[in-house]
């Protein structure tokens, strides 16, 4: 019997959402490149990108009491489907009440053409955004962006407004691929920013 494909997943205590595998970004350490799942997900390659009625549906095959967070984070940028991540947000808010975070490469508003900050207001609490490096030109070697030039700047850009509507924003950098020296420069431009820094895993 085929399986179907996975839309949710868990990840430690939170629910993690898989609304495409579409991105912006060909990062060369991206976790789909050596893996087709994460923790106790099967394939998180879609068949096809799911609907919002069936992103609803697959909620109610969940006890959401045991989750702490419904993170929107999948093989995928979410933001490349920005309407419908928006629309599943305001269903959890309304129906299980659970904190919403977005996993982003933060070129939401390059890829959707628009200024898309104002429109995480009230239904993202937190919004966890790869910085990767404070170094540009690397920047844009690691991640290999279809905005080319534009990708770091559009970025801290995206940064800049998105914090004016978002409570909590993150940015991160993967623990394997920075020196302490970069490290401490990618610090140093979250303080500036007035947003939070972190250190990721490799695997989170």
């Amino acid at each position: 019997m085929k399986k179907s494909m996975t839309i949710l997943y868990k990840v430690h205590n939170n629910l993690y959402v898989n609304l495409t595998n579409r991105c912006s970004c060909a990062c060369t350490f991206c976790l789909r490149q050596t893996r087709d799942h994460m923790e106790e997900s099967d394939s998180l390659w879609l068949e096809h990108e799911p609907t919002v009625e069936e992103v609803k549906e697959e909620f109610k095959k969940f006890d959401m009491t045991k989750f702490d967070e419904v993170v929107f984070c999948g093989f995928g940028e979410p933001t490349e489907r920005l309407d419908a991540l928006l629309e599943v947000a305001k269903f959890v808010k309304e129906t299980y009440q659970k904190p919403i975070r977005v996993n982003t490469n933060g070129q939401a508003s390059l890829i959707n053409k628009r200024d898309t900050a104002p429109e995480f207001k009230g239904l993202v609490d937190t919004i966890s955004i790869s910085l990767n490096t404070p170094n540009e030109q690397k920047y844009n070697e690691l991640v290999r962006s279809i905005f080319g030039d534009k990708a770091y700047r559009g970025m801290l850009d995206f940064v800049k407004e998105v914090k004016q509507y978002v409570p909590h924003v993150v940015l991160s950098t993967v623990d394997t691929t920075l020196t302490k020296e970069e490290e401490a420069q990618c610090a140093k431009i979250c303080e500036d920013l007035g947003v939070t820094y972190r250190i990721r895993p490799w695997e989170d």
